[in-house]
C-alpha cells in the first residue's frame, strides 16, 4: 500500500511532529509513504519531506494511469 501526500498536506506533516511520529511508526510497519515532487517543492517543504525519507516523485501521470487502469484507490 502506498500513501500518497498531494498538496497542502505536504505542509501540513512538515510542521506536524505528531504526523511525523505517524509516518515513520508506519514506515516501520512497511507501509510505501510518497509525495507528489511539485507540491512540496511549491510549499517549500521538500528538504523537511526528504528528511523524513518520503519519496518524491511527479505523481501526475501514475495518477493518471492508476485511474484510467481502474485500479484500486482510496482517497480521503
Amino acid at each position: 500500500m502506498t500513501i500518497i501526500i498531494w498538496g497542502a498536506t505536504a505542509k501540513l506533516v512538515d510542521e506536524s511532529p505528531k504526523i511525523q511520529g505517524l509516518i515513520k511508526k508506519d514506515q516501520g510497519e512497511g507501509l510505501h509513504i510518497s509525495a507528489c515532487k511539485s507540491c512540496p517543492d511549491q510549499l517549500g517543504v521538500a528538504k523537511s519531506l526528504e528528511n523524513l525519507e518520503i519519496e518524491m516523485i511527479y505523481w501526475r501521470e501514475p495518477l493518471a494511469n492508476i485511474l484510467k487502469n481502474d485500479e484500486k484507490l482510496i482517497t480521503i
